[in-house]
């Protein structure tokens, strides 16, 4: 069975839905009055809930239901579960009180009786999932808390939802717009394994990034990471790398997380890309999501500040990137063209008396010359006007290969960020940042 009625349900019905925000049963069903579909409200002790009608059981719905979300103790769910054979497709169990407190029999059973009734399930301990493009959002969040990306080609894959809400959150800031968040918590049916399977056919989804504490087969996930990579942009960060870490991840989701050393090198000789921490995997993302790839390793950097030119050569280095010295013509057409007092290298600095002009001169004239262009703009001096960023656009459409941008904080800089991400440029809060963000686009 696919996992539409996951992502694509027509109907859902929401176990232990509650009148008010005060509790999370409260909070989900105000999220999912959005959604484009058909909603039922099961609590025995309301005929009606936030303009809906109220049922005592999900057997007194009518007919299928797509999705079933229970919000109960966990000592109820395996009781509710068994009056869903026949009557769903899948259930998202939210609740917590599992194997990740050791309480592995009620866990097991609720196993046990999803497969008798051919249902699949997500979690439990976890908070669903979210797909704009249906206004479908399970979470028990509420929106002024978290505000949510729109919609866009990046999907994330998460075993914590608490890292799911950070990188939404970063997300949003970003400007990345997302096809589908999901959290799959102790994974006791829907793994890391199935979401990769379906998201490598999902046509809205270009980008996956994706945060794993622990891998129950081994195997099959190697697989499907494998098929998904073939197809798309796929960026996973592991955590659990230490001992107190893997010890943290089994507290977390009973579920325990193995030797990092031997899943990095699997990860690695499998040809999929590892971030290292959360700002690499949301930033890796910001880029994906914004260009493609482009295969090459030579980078050119404009700048017009030294020192963060520099800066971003080191981690060029540090990132196996060629910061190559400029082709002998290129560099004498480049001095005719400049003042003398320009530095013409790699990093190619144009000095505080830069003009927004000087960078496309720059950049039109080495656009044969390198795979991959990182553009330092430090607007606190008067050369950058409110006229780069579509001087930018028009060069970032004459060009297929990467292009990535730091700007320093300054006084315009928000508005020339915004219209610069407008462009599908991604700019970045440090010259290192971008620079790894820009390996992700080029290796």
């Amino acid at each position: 069975m696919n996992l539409d009625y996951l992502f694509n349900p027509e109907s859902i019905a929401l176990i232990g839905a509650a009148h008010t925000e005060e509790k999370l049963g409260g909070v989900i069903l105000k999220n999912l009055l959005r959604f484009r579909g058909t909603v039922y409200p099961v609590n025995p002790n309301y005929n009606e809930l936030m303009g809906l009608k109220a049922f005592r059981s999900v057997q007194e719905i009518p007919g299928f239901v797509d999705l079933c979300i229970i919000m109960r103790p966990a000592n109820e769910v395996n009781a509710i579960f068994k009056e869903l054979k026949g009557k769903t497709g899948c259930a998202i169990v939210v609740s917590s009180g599992f194997s990740e407190i050791g309480n592995t029999g009620p866990q097991d059973e609720l196993k046990r009786l999803g497969r008798e009734a051919n249902i699949r399930i997500l979690g439990p301990n976890c908070m669903g999932l979210f797909n704009p493009h249906k206004n479908l959002d399970t979470f028990f969040l509420p929106h002024e808390r978290l505000r949510r990306p729109g919609k866009g080609n990046t999907a994330i894959v998460s075993q914590s939802g608490a890292i799911l809400s950070c990188l939404l959150g970063a997300m949003q800031s970003s400007n990345i717009g997302v096809s589908k968040a999901v959290t799959y918590g102790n994974a006791i049916d829907i793994d890391e394994s199935d979401l990769y399977e379906y998201l490598a056919g999902d046509a809205q989804t270009d980008v996956v990034i994706s945060y794993i504490e622990s891998v129950g087969d081994g195997r099959r996930f190697i697989e499907k990471a494998k098929k998904l990579s073939g197809k798309k942009s796929l960026i996973i960060l592991k955590s659990g790398k230490s001992q107190s870490g893997q010890s943290a991840a089994f507290s977390h989701t009973g579920r325990l997380a193995g030797r990092y050393e031997v899943f990095s090198s699997i990860i690695r000789q499998s040809g999929i890309s590892e971030a290292s921490d959360l700002d690499e995997l949301t930033d890796s993302a910001k880029a994906l999501s914004y260009q493609r790839p482009f295969k090459g390793n030579r980078v050119l950097i404009i700048t017009n500040g030294g020192g963060s030119g520099v800066l971003a050569a080191d981690e060029c280095m540090r990132q196996g990137l060629e910061v190559a010295e400029l082709p002998d013509e290129k560099r004498e057409k480049l001095k005719k063209a400049f003042p003398y007092f320009y530095g013409i290298h790699n990093p190619l600095d144009l000095t505080g008396q830069v003009k927004d002009e000087d960078y496309i001169t720059a950049l039109d004239e080495l656009t044969d010359a390198y795979d991959g262009f990182m553009v330092i703009a430090l607007p606190n001096v008067i050369g950058i006007t409110e006229r780069f960023p579509a001087l930018m656009k028009n060069f970032r459409m004459r060009t297929d290969k990467p292009v990535v941008s730091y700007m320093a904080q300054s006084g315009i800089t928000k508005k020339l960020t915004v219209l610069l991400e407008r462009s599908k440029i991604p700019v970045f809060s440090s010259p290192e940042r971008a620079v790894r963000a820009l390996r992700t686009l080029l290796l």
